[in-house]
């Protein structure tokens, strides 16, 4: 269900995502060299996969078949509305779910947050704007999907604090930036074997 979800998304934006790739990746390695500022490659990348993360996620708000569904005021109300682990459960309550852990992960890396109420905070005025927006939009409202939003995003903020106790115990001579660095190669080199490979093959 993941995989063609993904699938539908790449196969939709990713010359964009190319596009916007290259010309934020020019324009940043230009201004490092022009500011003689260091180039940290760990940093760069989380900073380009948070924006594509967004372009990812502005696509599924604004564009995703939505003739499943009709907006919803009650709290619960759809949540309750699907059998555990059918097609639906993992399309409008998993898949909701998941789909802010990024934004809760990103953004307490950036921001460093320490209190979950923060990050609890953003997620809520994220969420309530999408939401309010797909009903301007012709779309759907779905509080659940607020709600389901909201926790993926505590959820992405636990992930941060569970790297950051993880990494506060690494040895000495790991916690440097080449060792950061090729773990990031290894998550990314990862992701786009996987992303490549369903662009490649599709999803049966």
């Amino acid at each position: 269900m993941f995989d063609l979800t993904i699938y539908n998304i790449l196969k939709n934006i990713w010359p964009m995502i190319l596009i916007f790739t290259v010309i934020l990746s020019s324009i940043r390695i230009v201004y490092l060299i022009k500011n003689r500022e260091p180039f940290i490659l760990y940093k760069e990348l989380m900073t380009l996969g948070f924006i594509i993360y967004i372009m990812c996620l502005f696509h599924v708000v604004t564009f995703q078949d939505v003739s499943w569904s009709s907006s919803n005021f009650i709290p619960f109300k759809e949540m309750f509305r699907y059998r555990i682990f059918s097609s639906m459960f993992f399309r409008n309550v998993a898949g909701n779910l998941l789909m802010f852990m990024p934004y809760g992960l990103f953004i307490s890396y950036f921001l460093k947050i320490e209190k979950k109420r923060t990050i609890l905070l953003l997620s809520l005025i994220v969420s309530c704007t999408i939401e309010s927006t797909q009903l301007l939009i012709g779309r759907v409202f779905d509080v659940d999907d607020i709600m389901l939003n909201v926790l993926g995003g505590i959820l992405g903020y636990y992930l941060y604090r569970l790297i950051h106790f993880l990494k506060d115990r690494l040895p000495q001579f790991l916690k440097n930036q080449i060792f950061y660095n090729i773990v990031v190669m290894v998550v990314v080199l990862f992701i786009l074997g996987y992303l490549y490979q369903l662009l490649e093959v599709g999803v049966a």
